[in-house]
Parts: structure tokens; C-alpha cells; sequence
């Protein structure tokens, strides 16, 4: 299939970068995913809460 076509590894790196990039993409989302979490664990340690989380009135 690729074996005749003389862009066959031109072809081949763009998938390889491709899959390289979409890797690294997932990790840092792992990765920044789980400090989020810690982050949030400490504050909430801290006694820090969400705005949200405090029932508030928007009205005033």
C-alpha cells in the first residue's frame, strides 16, 4: 500500500507526530487534572469554600 508511493514517509511522520502530540496532550490533562484536585483538597482542608457553595443571594 504505502510501499510504492514516494511520500510514504512523509506520510508516516505526520502520523507519528500526530499521535506523539495527541499523547502528550492527554497527558498534561491527566496530569493537570489530578493538581486540580489536590489543589482543591487543600483549600477545602483549609476551610476555603466556593462562593457558590455558601447560598448567597444574587439579588443583592
Amino acid at each position: 500500500m504505502f510501499g510504492s508511493d514516494p511520500h510514504t514517509g512523509f506520510i508516516l511522520a505526520s502520523y507519528a507526530v500526530t499521535v506523539i502530540t495527541l499523547g502528550l496532550v492527554a497527558g498534561w490533562i491527566v496530569v493537570d487534572h489530578r493538581t486540580q484536585k489536590a489543589r482543591l483538597a487543600d483549600l477545602e482542608a483549609r476551610g476555603v469554600t466556593r462562593r457558590s457553595a455558601r447560598g448567597g443571594d444574587l439579588a443583592s
